[in-house]
């Protein structure tokens, strides 16, 4: 049903969009001021989630500093990537953006096989904005203390020892696919339907392991109910400093994030490209809201296009074999 959905979707949105891109507002006359009206940001996941929270963090910031208008569009459906199919059809004028992630951008592509765009071909990066870890976690009650009890335990008794996450094919799901391969270790995954239910039988003991984002386990871990591990970014996460890190652990260079960044249909101009560069990595320097993306469990980062651009051609033929090797799929 999934995939009939998807493709029945995707499909008129190629039937319909191309009108739309016909009927946008052009791109800003060459030495003419941007924006000059209303910039619509499509974030492609309902309001309430990580996207939708950051993606109107930076633009209230930016109306307020610059006094420009922005109207947040929420498009959710197939894991973002219903919102992403309609951003890449509409006119590069600088008036259509798109609030992406890796989920959505460099993993789903290789888990819904049909999807009409190309990450590295068919947007342009604007702006990164914020990268967050993921969590290893444990009931407080489990008789793992630390990350390598674990990584004992499972070579002793491969396969036997297992884990919650949110999902089959998710960010959280393949850093975990990772972690057994740096570990050298075999776990059992036992994919939920989100972050909750996996989170209330890891507490519970039905679950083993935890993997998570921070942000939808921080309410237990103050609450004692939940034991962090470690995470899987190359720094501790500002909200748990006494957490280490996987790689602090033994597994050197171990880093696996996920990302948030704005983006923009190819061959918007690159006066545009710059304009809001320049003005997103102003406000990613602002302690206000590099207090605020904080609290979403989030690092901000700010970045050049050129990086964050060279960052994503890296990442996703990478992503392809982790997709490939962990047997997610969505097709």
């Amino acid at each position: 049903m999934l995939n009939k959905f998807i493709s029945l979707a995707l499909l008129s949105m190629t039937l319909i969009l191309p009108a739309q891109a016909q009927t946008s507002a052009q791109a800003p006359a060459k030495g003419s001021a941007y924006p000059t009206k209303p910039v619509r940001l499509i974030v492609p996941f309902p309001p309430g989630g990580g996207s939708d929270i950051l993606a109107r963090l930076i633009t209230s910031k930016l109306s307020e500093q610059h006094k420009w208008t922005f109207i947040i569009d929420n498009k959710p459906g197939a894991g973002g990537t219903i919102g992403i199919t309609e951003a890449v059809r509409m006119a590069p004028t600088g008036y259509d953006l798109v609030m992406g992630q890796k989920d959505n951008l460099v993993i789903g592509p290789w888990l819904f096989k049909n999807l009409p765009w190309d990450p590295t071909r068919d947007l342009v990066p604007i702006a990164h904005v914020a990268y967050t870890p993921v969590l290893i976690a444990t009931s407080v009650d489990s008789k793992f203390k630390t990350l390598n009890d674990v990584v004992a335990a499972a070579r002793k008794s491969p396969g036997n020892i297992n884990y919650g996450s949110p999902g089959n094919g998710t960010s959280i799901h393949l850093a975990a696919v990772l972690f057994e391969k740096a570990a050298g270790i075999q776990l059992m995954h036992i994919p939920y339907k989100g972050s909750s239910p996996a989170l209330l039988d890891a507490i519970a003991g039905n679950v083993e392991l935890l993997v998570s984002s921070v942000p939808s386990a921080m309410g237990q871990i103050k609450g004692g109910k939940l034991r962090p591990l470690a995470v899987t970014s190359a720094k501790r996460s500002s909200l748990l400093p006494d957490v280490p890190t996987v790689a602090e652990l033994g597994f050197k260079n171990f880093d696996v994030t996920t990302w948030y960044g704005l983006f923009a249909p190819a061959g918007t101009p690159p006066a545009v490209v710059d304009t809001l560069n320049a003005a997103v990595n102003t406000l990613l320097g602002n302690a206000e809201v590099r207090a605020a993306i904080r609290e979403q469990g989030a690092e901000p980062e700010a970045m050049t296009p050129a990086k964050f651009g060279a960052m994503i051609k890296a990442d996703y033929p990478r992503w392809k074999n982790i997709v490939e090797s962990s047997g997610a799929t969505n097709n």
